[in-house]
């Protein structure tokens, strides 16, 4: 069982990688602020399409890395 749940963080862990670069990268957006161009920095700005689905299967695969870590933790 303990096996089966390893091999699952790992693979878990490598995608949730491959996703997290695959990201568009926010925080260079958000350079703006200390030169003070940026003026789309404050605006709402919703995800559509591809990046939705990116950001929910980052959230995805981190609540299924926490709660196999979890378990395994409690073995």
């Amino acid at each position: 069982m303990a096996g089966i749940l390893e091999t699952i963080l790992l693979v878990v862990s490598v995608l949730m990688i491959a996703i997290v670069l695959l990201q568009s990268g926010k925080a260079t957006d958000s350079a703006g602020i200390i030169t003070g161009g940026n003026q789309e920095l404050f605006q709402n700005m919703k995800e559509r399409g591809t990046e939705l689905f990116i950001s929910r299967l980052t959230l995805v695969l981190g609540i299924i890395f926490f709660l196999v870590s979890l378990v395994l933790f409690l073995m």
